[in-house]
């Protein structure tokens, strides 16, 4: 059940990006954001759900198969959290460049977080028996969606907190609330780590 922490930190993160990124991208520029149309943002998450598509048929197990389990989860993590830093710098971009970055950081952030909860989620399968998969299973799925469905709540008033800071010395605007998202993916990747992460020894072995 030590699979569990960064199962629900990385569901907690990922339903929380979703419902600020559109946020952000359509504020406008003096609010930190990238003053996006609903049809611009519609587009760009069209296109990250197009390559996640094309990065799970095709891609996707081959780094589950060069990586492993555990350090695909791991490494999917740690480079999401750099990527997601470069967002609040995208506000001095504009035109082409500013489309580039966007939809590349959106790309490579659906495939990076779909491979930290599937590396996650086999890990959890393989770490208790047969018997035993349903139970762990329900119980961690449960977990998880109580994280998911206070991620919106959290994420729209941490957004709606960060409006009003817009002049603060430290972290203002929306850099707070991107530090806080990679605060939360921090979490999860610590948490695959040992001794929070217990692996079975097969496991340990193999990764």
């Amino acid at each position: 059940m030590s699979t569990m922490l960064p199962y629900c930190f990385f569901g907690l993160h990922d339903t929380a990006y979703s419902e600020i990124l559109s946020l952000w991208a359509v504020s406008d520029r003096k609010y930190g954001g990238l003053s996006f149309s609903t049809e611009d943002i519609g587009e760009v998450l069209a296109m990250a759900g197009a390559s996640l598509l094309v990065y799970q048929l095709i891609i996707y197990r081959w780094v589950h198969t060069i990586l492993g389990t555990v350090n695909s989860s791991r490494i999917a993590s740690a480079v999401s959290i750099l990527v997601l830093a470069t967002y609040p710098f995208m506000t001095y971009l504009y035109g082409v460049q500013l489309s580039f970055a966007l939809y590349s950081a959106a790309m490579m952030k659906s495939a990076l977080a779909i491979t930290a909860t599937t590396g996650i989620c086999l890990l959890q399968n393989n770490a208790v028996c047969q018997e035993q998969k349903g139970t762990a299973n329900g119980i961690s799925t449960t977990a998880m969606s109580f994280f998911k469905a206070i991620a919106p709540v959290c994420a729209g008033a941490l957004f709606s907190w960060a409006q009003k800071r817009q002049d603060a010395t430290f972290l203002p605007g929306d850099q707070v609330v991107f530090v806080m998202l990679n605060f939360v993916e921090l979490l999860g990747l610590i948490f695959t780590f040992e001794p929070f992460l217990v692996l079975p020894a097969a496991q340990d072995q193999s990764n």
